[in-house]
């Protein structure tokens, strides 16, 4: 027997309602994978078969842990039985597109056995199609006419609308030879899956009929992150039974960017009026300050599906706010009150996160938790040093150092383009093989360079006389700003601009220039002008080898604190969390009143929010380094709808708007409230 009595009575509620449309509002930390477990094995329980069961989610990872948990609820069939136990359809959207498909497929012209092309297989594609129709000496990149050929597939004719209008072209001229190529090998793609199951219901009607037969009772989780799809497929699988139960929460519908939309949960009622909509407001994850914060920030979005999240945890502590004078202080800072924590209330690195709104943030807080020796993890987004133009930005610096460095000088030989194709490095390398020397050293050799077509031999002379000149100032031992040297050969080998034309997405060169721009204003950091250039730079990298060794012996799990953006902690929770960054253009985003998001970017702060379990800090700066300038920020209009009596202010200043010349370290207010 399935103990329901172990569940709250809105959740017992939610799991004993079988039959109908039901609505299962599950706020933050209400406990919602537990009910949907409990409602599919009681579901079992009273007869109904297993396989006409079918709970979709999003991730493979939700599907899994809510398979291991109803195996564990459901009885053990007997040992003697041959035959394999039906189960319950737990999977994603996709996957249960596949199983349909694999049945299915033949009726629209493809066979069963077909493939799933990856991202990378699907680039090939894209690349091949792309040197055959491409004219000489155009360059586009073919991620940027994948990522569109996705958005026609998803969009429609509206998918270019704001789109660069020769990639848009070469898209469409490319995307019918594109899906030609994949039928011609009997593949699909991810995106094709939705579709072509939706295609065939639409033209078999047998077909949906038969998958209507099979899942008689679905449950889909995650119900406000479904797409318009997403929203088509459920909507007919279900339409004649409607034995059709959704789990979601309207207020943490954060994914409207990639195609979600809220209005799927909101206006269930035209779709099923009969629906009965169950609320699961008893929170057990945080402390009541903290969800009293929550639902007075997120009560300011009107058009929403009210709720009261509430907790027996107790009051707990107040919410504590800071202003920063920039972004480095407020890294520092932060990271010496987890160390407090750690020291005194035997708090360890892995009950503590921090979060923030876009990658580009992590920078100060990475090298703070860095200086501090405090290993970190950082989650839903790659490590500052581990981006590809970080990574080439420091090849180019230890080759300026040592030209005799081949892995430096082999990554970015070729980056940008300058005429040092592969087959010309690997003869180059072969030459530096057979020579027992250096790359560098083949290239400033006659002899090797000789053999060379007179084209390539003079890109090749050229990029040694780019490295001497560039390594003139270094070698000089004149004092010089590194900073304004690293700049300047940015520059002249063109890397910043190949940045922002490599990128399908403006803002995402920019973001790349970016770090660029932050990491190299560091270069002159906690260092004397006047010493000589090349010691500075060999003290600079010589404590990122060192910082990256550690790093290689630390595991990714364990005692860690996680950085993570708020768009990827959904789902997760911490005993103490600090939210960093909150100002007007981060969040809420800069875009957000142009292009109406407001309301989702409320929500984003809400599901930040929520994650906390015990203690909650937030802070804002003011000022924030952009391309290496300390630019003036000011404090996030989410922050007035933050509850005055829940929040503690660090110091009288948190209370004030703050200027980029605001002045007492806060090193010193710090240490002045933990004595």
């Amino acid at each position: 027997m399935i103990n329901l009595g172990t569940l709250n009575p809105q959740q017992r509620q939610a799991a004993e309602t079988i039959k109908g449309p039901i609505l299962i509002l599950a706020g933050a930390g209400t406990g919602k994978t537990r009910v949907i477990t409990f409602r599919i094995a009681h579901m079992v329980e009273k007869g109904i078969a297993p396989g006409n069961i079918l709970a979709v989610t999003f991730t493979n990872k939700a599907a899994r842990e809510m398979k291991e948990r109803v195996s564990k609820l459901l009885p053990r069939p007997p040992r003697s039985e041959e035959e394999k136990p039906q189960r319950p359809t737990i999977c994603t959207f996709h996957s249960l597109c596949v199983r349909i498909l694999r049945e299915h497929i033949e009726k629209l012209g493809y066979k069963r056995n077909f493939v799933i092309y990856d991202e990378s297989e699907q680039l090939g594609a894209v690349k091949k199609i792309m040197s055959q129709i491409s004219a000489k000496g155009e360059k586009t990149d073919p991620a940027a006419i994948l990522a569109m050929l996705s958005k026609y597939k998803n969009g429609g004719a509206g998918a270019n609308a704001f789109a660069d209008p020769s990639v848009a072209a070469l898209a469409e001229h490319v995307r019918k030879k594109y899906e030609s190529a994949l039928r011609a090998c009997n593949a699909v793609d991810f995106d094709d899956l939705i579709l072509l199951t939706l295609r065939l219901f639409q033209e078999h009607p047998e077909a949906l009929e038969s998958c209507r037969s099979k899942y008689r009772y679905v449950m889909v989780d995650e119900y406000q992150d479904t797409n318009a799809s997403q929203f088509q497929l459920v909507h007919l699988l279900t339409k004649d039974h409607r034995n059709f139960c959704v789990v979601g929460d309207d207020d943490q519908s954060i994914y409207g960017w990639r195609g979600a939309e809220i209005s799927n949960l909101l206006d269930m009622e035209k779709h099923y009026p009969e629906v009965k909509v169950i609320k699961l407001e008893q929170n057990y994850r945080s402390t009541t300050t903290i969800l009293q914060a929550a639902n007075g920030v997120i009560k300011n979005n009107l058009r929403r599906r009210g709720k009261q999240l509430w907790s027996q945890k107790g009051l707990g502590k107040k919410i504590l706010l800071h202003a920063f004078q920039d972004d480095e202080e407020e890294a520092r800072t932060l990271v010496e009150q987890i160390e407090y924590a750690r020291m005194t209330e035997r708090s360890p690195w892995s009950e503590h996160a921090i979060l923030f709104r876009t990658n580009q943030q992590s920078r100060a807080i990475e090298t703070a938790l860095r200086k501090a020796g405090v290993r970190y993890h950082l989650i839903g987004g790659q490590s500052y040093f581990d981006r590809r133009e970080i990574k080439d930005f420091l090849a180019y610096i230890k080759m300026f150092i040592n030209p005799n460095d081949d892995v430096s000088l082999l990554r970015i030989a070729n980056v940008p383009t300058r005429g040092l194709s592969d087959v010309t490095m690997e003869r180059l390398l072969s030459a530096s093989q057979e020579r027992q020397c250096s790359v560098y050293s083949a290239m400033c050799n006659p002899m090797v360079t000789t053999s060379l077509q007179p084209r390539t031999r003079q890109a090749v002379e050229a990029f040694v006389e780019l490295i001497r000149k560039t390594r003139e100032p270094v070698e000089s031992g004149q004092p010089l700003s590194l900073a304004m040297w690293a700049e300047g050969f940015l520059t002249q080998t063109g890397y910043i601009e190949d940045l922002r034309r490599s990128e399908k997405e403006p803002e995402a060169g920019e973001n790349r220039v970016r770090n660029l721009k932050d990491l190299a204003a560091t270069l002159d950091d906690g260092q004397a002008v006047s010493q000589e250039p090349s010691r500075r730079l060999d003290t600079f990298l010589e404590e990122l080898t060192l910082d990256s060794d550690r790093e290689q012996d630390k595991e990714p799990q364990g005692d860690v604190v996680t950085l993570i953006t708020m768009h990827s902690c959904k789902g997760l929770e911490f005993p103490h969390v600090y939210i960093v960054g909150l100002e007007q253009g981060l969040l809420p985003h800069s875009r957000s009143k142009a292009e109406g998001t407001l309301d989702e970017e409320r929500r984003l702060f809400y599901v930040a929010i929520t994650r906390a379990m015990k203690t909650l800090t937030i802070s804002h700066c003011g000022g924030r380094r952009k391309y290496g300038q300390l630019l003036p920020c000011h404090p996030s209009s989410f922050l007035k709808e933050l509850p005055e009596d829940l929040v503690e202010h660090a110091d009288e200043k948190a209370k004030q708007p703050v200027t980029v010349d605001s002045g007492k370290s806060k090193f010193d207010a710090l240490r002045a409230m933990l004595d």
